[in-house]
């Protein structure tokens, strides 16, 4: 109530309204959560969904009836003159008394969500609500009881003041074409937590709900964005501004993918707006038009064919779709819960078994061997120059714990380390998964059975950390068994390595890879599954030439300088680093980038590079601390790609439904699977998978 104060005084000052009274905006000027109300249909039925078909619209006479009343005094408010100061104010409560009932019943079947933490109990308390409004329409009793319940809903801990925009403007949302002609606003930004802890239980909830198809991920600017759309008019637009991930991940899912998907077209936007004043903030500023539109679309101030929900000039509204061409190239590596299968000498918490333990082990019998691999994880891959592995694993595949007994040695330090940590989960609380652990607790909690039978025969295969901070690709030994932390490729080609190393994929993997933090979280079926790489990119003569050069040069130089991964890429992307062999990889890389790209036929995209910051800091603030660059491409190179990966993705998608590889859902067909290469016998041998036990994953 205290901000409408200030907007009327505000409003009063600005327009230099000195001759008009300070109260002649209080028809125009509403409080009340924007994102929390219900429609004339939803009071009319006392239920937050109509979509179901409630029962029978109660309360719609006496609803029509009161809107009728406020409306017509709200006409007459506007016909009289400023200075009929004493009779404006008697129209404008007159006004307000007529839409008291109805706000109660809205406000009160709201009440009824935020009662309860279940939809369930929502249902039954809704019921409950509903018979008292019966009673008191009924006799006039108990509206003191009603106004207590929803007083509790309004100026509680937390309130929320419901606002039912279409009783609180019933000239708005009573004309031939109900909605507003435009709105324009500056909603708060807040991401899933500080939504839950700024608000009652149950907010995000209601937000889920009330807009369909939302994630509980989402910006909360989003909603507002949902929430602007459907007050419009048809014809009608709205200008707001959000944040500048407002076209990415499940904020885009959740605002910008339905409204374009809903009759709602983005005619401009400004992606990247710097706010003014001393905030650090960037800040994205988009335009919606609801019903056909027919104008220029106008997008960082250029005019482009269209704008999508990603805030592009290409490609669709929708997430990629998944492609078959990259169907069962990209796998996680085994899940083991028990480090007791391992030998390990740097493991400080005491639970793997000494390397001397291992030797002994396979000295004593030599059929050991055939059990234990090497075992390699982020830590091989990121910090040593060579990917060197330094543990090895007990692997049993998925034998019958019969067939498992024939190394007793082995299965007696599983059974010691491994069962009995695995027993202790058990016993200290149920759950079906810890119970299937429990049952076969000889075999990894899974095995990626998948992964080695498409690595069987390769030398060496292409891996990533999961999550990582500068995107970074390896070839690794195959005959390993490769950790969960790590995402393994069967391509053994520098041309595949080039494909993957090159911008375009790791600008991919970065926006519609999830993140921790800072840190890209490389997921297959959003990064690698959906990504159209170029024709022949396995095999490419010019990324071969490309690939191998940059490999070999970064592989001699950590050799040289005795750095993993990790620190070879903290100085490539360290703006004060001139170094000449860092120069060099900076070169190299632009040539992968130029040969990808050409591979695309996009010879008409820069490969030229800038040291940017992935985010906005406050100078002031942020110290001494190292400042987060990246040596990446300009944003408008950034953007310029991924709108030509979309349209690519779709249209790869479009030819594999054409060709039958895709059912009536767009889910890709179940392939038949190809018999994979025997691999040589060795101590590398890949983990067999003998009498697949009946479990429930297999």
């Amino acid at each position: 109530p205290f901000a409408v104060n200030l907007a009327k005084l505000s409003i009063w000052l600005v327009t230099l309204a000195k001759d008009h009274a300070f109260t002649f905006l209080d028809h125009a000027l509403k409080h009340g959560d924007s994102l929390v109300g219900l429609t004339k249909k939803q009071i009319a039925a006392f239920h937050w969904k109509t979509d179901k078909g409630p029962e029978i619209d109660l309360f719609e006479e006496q609803l029509k009836q009161d809107l009728e009343d406020a409306l017509g005094w709200r006409d007459a408010l506007q016909g009289l003159d400023e200075g009929d100061y004493n009779q404006k104010k008697e129209a404008w409560w007159e006004a307000e008394n007529a839409l008291a009932d109805a706000r109660l019943i809205g406000d009160l079947c709201i009440a009824a969500f935020f009662g309860a933490d279940k939809d369930k109990a929502r249902e039954e308390l809704r019921g409950q609500y509903r018979s008292k409004v019966e009673a008191w329409r009924a006799n006039a009793a108990n509206r003191h009881d009603l106004e207590g319940i929803v007083e509790e809903l309004r100026s509680g801990e937390k309130p929320v003041p419901p606002m039912h925009w279409e009783i609180e403007f019933p000239e708005v949302f009573g004309r031939e074409n109900p909605g507003f002609d435009a709105m324009v606003g500056n909603p708060p930004f807040a991401g899933k937590t500080t939504t839950s802890h700024g608000n009652r239980a149950g907010f995000l909830d209601w937000l889920k709900t009330t807009h369909a198809e939302s994630h509980g991920n989402a910006d909360l600017v989003a909603h507002f964005f949902r929430r602007a759309f459907a007050q419009l008019g048809d014809q009608g637009c709205f200008g707001l501004i959000a944040t500048n991930t407002i076209g990415q991940g499940d904020t885009r899912t959740t605002g910008l993918r339905w409204i374009c998907t809903h009759e709602g077209t983005i005619y401009a936007a400004t992606r990247r707006l710097k706010w003014p004043g001393l905030a650090a903030v960037v800040v994205s500023v988009v335009y919606v038009h609801r019903g056909g539109w027919d104008g220029v679309h106008l997008l960082d101030g250029c005019e482009v064919d269209r704008i999508t929900a990603f805030l592009f000039h290409g490609g669709g509204h929708e997430n990629p779709a998944t492609l078959e061409a990259s169907a069962s190239k990209s796998f996680q590596g085994s899940v083991l819960v028990g480090m007791g299968f391992t030998f390990d000498d740097t493991d400080k918490k005491g639970v793997a078994s000494s390397i001397a333990d291992m030797n002994r082990l396979i000295a004593k019998d030599s059929r050991n061997n055939d059990r234990i691999f090497p075992y390699v994880g982020g830590q091989e891959i990121n910090a040593s120059p060579t990917h060197s592995h330094h543990r090895y694993v007990i692997n049993f595949g998925e034998m019958s714990e019969a067939e498992a007994r024939r190394w007793p040695d082995l299965m007696a330090i599983v059974e010691d380390k491994v069962r009995t940590e695995r027993d202790a989960a058990l016993a200290k609380s149920w759950s079906k998964d810890k119970e299937k652990r429990a049952t076969f607790w000889w075999q990894f909690n899974r095995s990626a059975k998948e992964l080695y039978e498409a690595t069987a025969g390769l030398d060496r295969v292409l891996a990533v950390t999961r999550l990582q901070h500068f995107w970074s690709t390896s070839f690794l030994p195959a005959g390993s068994v490769f950790a969960e932390s790590l995402i393994i490729f069967p391509l053994d080609t520098h041309a595949a390595f080039c494909a993957l190393q090159s911008r375009p994929h790791g600008l991919w993997a970065r926006f519609f890879g999830s993140s921790m933090k800072d840190d890209l979280r490389y997921t297959p079926s959003d990064c690698f599954e959906t990504f159209p790489f170029p024709k022949n990119w396995e095999t490419d003569p010019t990324l071969e030439d490309a690939g191998k050069t940059y490999y070999e040069f970064r592989a001699e130089m950590m050799v040289r300088n005795d750095e993993g991964l990790t620190k070879t890429y903290n100085r490539f992307h360290d703006p004060d680093n001139n170094e000449p062999d860092i120069k060099k990889l900076r070169e190299l890389h632009a040539a992968m980038d130029r040969a990808v790209l050409n591979a695309y036929g996009w010879d008409d995209i820069s490969t030229d590079c800038e040291f940017l910051l992935d985010y906005e800091i406050d100078e002031e603030t942020w110290g001494k601390k190292k400042k987060p660059y990246r040596y990446r491409w300009p944003e408008a190179v950034h953007d310029e790609v991924l709108a030509r990966l979309l349209d690519l993705n779709q249209k790869r998608y479009t030819e594999e439904v054409a060709a039958g590889l895709h059912d009536k859902k767009g889910k890709k067909k179940a392939t038949k699977k190809t018999k994979p290469k025997a691999a040589p016998a060795s101590h590398a041998t890949l983990p067999l998978f003998a009498s697949m036990n009946p479990t429930e994953e297999s």
